[in-house]
């Protein structure tokens, strides 16, 4: 989704297990094509929301991870689960903007940002997250990416509003390659992982929102969004998805 959003977004949102597509799986799958990490690796988790998927990091590894996101109700949820699962000594959540991170150099063994580096913009965040990698760090990133060339014009038109930097496979394995990563490789995420955790526990709220807020036009408003989106994917699936690729540092 986009930044600034308006309260009702964060309402409609708010306790969900994710924040976009994904599912341990997929984050067990990536984090398994990396095969050079130190036995306790640094990580910076970015854009980490309520965390699910910090939490299988620190189960995939005994890393410690530091946890960014810009909405504190999302930290706490992450501190409550990492105490729950015995993880919270390895975990430090930290409200801050991955737009102005003020990490030193070469912090970090691992970069992770699962459904959140749209909110940079994918080459600018590939571009000013490296410089916090150590030489040879990896970077880990999911991203929503057109699977053909010819897309529906309907869904192009919807992209093209709600995030036009939307770009092929090809075309951001050539921005990997261009901002100075060498891809270790990528996969498109199933359609379980835009459902099981995200869509279907979006679309229980919605009915409930709509009788809530019946008498505001602009609150109406997004929650249509949000179904919209939820039904463009219905329909349109085979042309765009998430996509995790996962890089390292040259």
């Amino acid at each position: 989704m986009i930044p600034e959003m308006p309260t009702l977004f964060f309402e409609i949102h708010d306790g969900l297990p994710r924040q976009g597509p994904g599912s341990f799986d997929s984050t067990a799958k990536a984090f398994g094509m990396i095969t050079d990490l130190p036995e306790r690796p640094r990580i910076l988790d970015l854009g980490c929301g309520p965390g699910m998927q910090t939490l299988a990091l620190a189960k995939l590894t005994d890393a410690e991870i530091i946890a960014v996101d810009t909405y504190q109700p999302f930290l706490d949820q992450l501190s409550r689960k990492a105490q729950a699962e015995g993880v919270a000594d390895r975990i430090q959540p930290l409200n801050a903007d991955m737009h102005r991170l003020t990490f030193p150099a070469e912090s970090f063994d691992l970069i992770w940002a699962e459904a959140s580096i749209y909110l940079m913009g994918f080459a600018k965040g590939l571009e000013q997250w490296k410089r916090f990698l150590k030489k040879g760090g990896c970077l880990a990133v999911s991203e929503v990416s057109w699977l053909r060339d010819d897309p529906p014009e309907e869904i192009r038109r919807f992209w093209n509003t709600e995030y036009p930097q939307i770009q092929t496979i090809d075309a951001n394995l050539q921005v990997i390659e261009e901002t100075g990563y060498e891809s270790i490789g990528y996969f498109v995420l199933p359609s379980s992982d835009w459902w099981e955790h995200y869509y279907e526990p979006i679309a229980q709220r919605l009915e409930d929102f709509r009788r809530k807020y019946a008498g505001s036009p602009q609150d109406l408003e997004i929650i249509a969004m949000e179904q919209n989106e939820i039904e463009m994917y219905r329909k349109y699936s085979d042309s765009y998805g998430y996509v995790f690729y996962v890089m390292r540092m040259r």
